[in-house]
């Protein structure tokens, strides 16, 4: 599993939105990484914010 999928699982796994020190703690990914995984999956919309910097996987 790449830190990718471990970031997507740790936002699956969490029943509220995160952030990225959270999703850290979680996946064990490096802060650094997550926010620049984060970044990418905001772009493409897979993770949308419910309120100020808390993140949770778009509904599709």
């Amino acid at each position: 599993m790449d830190d990718k999928e471990k970031v997507i699982e740790a936002f699956r796994s969490s029943e509220e939105p995160l952030n990225a020190k959270k999703v850290s703690e979680i996946s064990g990914v490096d802060k650094k990484e997550v926010d620049k995984i984060m970044k990418e999956l905001k772009k493409d919309d897979t993770i949308v914010s419910p309120k100020r910097c808390y993140w949770t996987l778009a509904e599709k």
